[in-house]
């Protein structure tokens, strides 16, 4: 069972990532020291954290983490503004990202730290 978008929330806040701003189903955040955004995306009533598409290169490496489940497909928001844009339907085209869901709260724990770890390089 996922967790719920309101315990994401209440981690996030602990583990000091700095929220941005919120629009409909998305809310930008920065990861705690650092320039590098994320997303928490609400699909439905499943909560996803949206990260970079450049970090497929490490997509297997997250989805190895216990409770971390990466979504096969990409996840576009026009909202998402501070990632890249790829041209699906639209002329303009749309933002998107990784997403990934969470069984419990230590896998996100797990996620944040390698986040980290992988922007410390």
């Amino acid at each position: 069972m996922a967790i719920e978008h309101n315990e994401i929330v209440s981690l996030l806040s602990e583990l000091e990532c700095r929220t941005n701003f919120s629009i409909k189903k998305v809310t930008e955040y920065m990861l705690p020291k650092l320039k590098e955004p994320f997303y928490l995306y609400l699909d439905g009533k499943q909560a996803q954290l949206v990260i970079r598409p450049a970090y497929e290169v490490f997509k297997a490496d997250f989805a190895e983490l216990e409770g971390v489940n990466a979504k096969e497909q990409y996840c576009h928001y026009s909202e998402m503004t501070r990632f890249p844009k790829r041209v699906q339907k639209s002329v303009n085209g749309i933002h998107y990202g990784l997403a990934f869901s969470f069984d419990s709260k230590d896998a996100l724990k797990a996620f944040i730290a390698k986040l980290i770890q992988i922007n410390q390089g």
